[in-house]
């Protein structure tokens, strides 16, 4: 990676100001409910019309059941992806306001069919710099976390805000192209990367 900086002197706010639901014993660790990036990578794939129900969610008892009714809102979702490492500084994508609490959406993946347990969670991308090359490996790391993190039931949506980079949508492009995104996640040196970006997350 170039050590020169893109943006040498970002703002960054202060880490007790930002919303957050985390306790110690409580957060949500990565790998919860996926095993390594080959699940991941066939889950990032998977169609979200697919109404069959995962191996997870057929079949389970009540208890297991409940688990998969969880309920997940939004500041978890914050919590999840606000304490991973920008790839250029030490400093958290919560505390470079790269993701705010208020750019992030929960809603039904198919509102057609009410009993879905189908959600679609909606991250927005706000880079540190209009010309940030590195937006589309932030977003990837977000979306890694995500699907690291969450039950099967959830698909990833993860943009750049409008208005806030250059090229936005040829990063928008990338980050839903099923195929670019099983392919990057097959290249040993940007996992690499993702790896270092979420070695903070609490």
């Amino acid at each position: 990676m170039d050590p020169a900086m893109q943006n040498s002197n970002p703002t960054i706010l202060n880490v007790a100001d930002l919303p957050t639901r985390l306790h110690p014993a409580s957060s949500r660790k990565s790998g919860t409910y996926r095993d390594g990036i080959l699940a991941l990578t066939l889950s990032s794939l998977a169609d979200p019309t697919d109404l069959a129900l995962s191996p997870y969610e057929s079949e389970e008892s009540d208890g297991d059941a409940g688990l998969m009714e969880e309920p997940i809102d939004e500041q978890e979702i914050y919590d999840l992806v606000s304490t991973i490492s920008d790839p250029e500084h030490p400093i958290s994508l919560g505390a470079l306001a790269v993701v705010s609490l208020p750019d992030i959406c929960i809603r039904p993946t198919l509102p057609e069919v009410p009993s879905s347990l189908l959600r679609t969670v909606t991250v927005l991308i706000t880079p540190t710099i209009t010309h940030c090359s590195l937006a589309t490996v932030i977003g990837l790391g977000v979306r890694v976390r995500l699907e690291q993190s969450l039950p099967p039931r959830f698909r990833m949506d993860v943009r750049i805000k409008e208005g806030t980079h250059s090229t936005a949508d040829e990063v928008n492009k990338q980050l839903a192209d099923k195929e670019r995104v099983a392919a990057a996640l097959e290249n040993g040196t940007l996992m690499g990367v993702i790896a270092k970006m979420l070695e903070t997350c609490q």
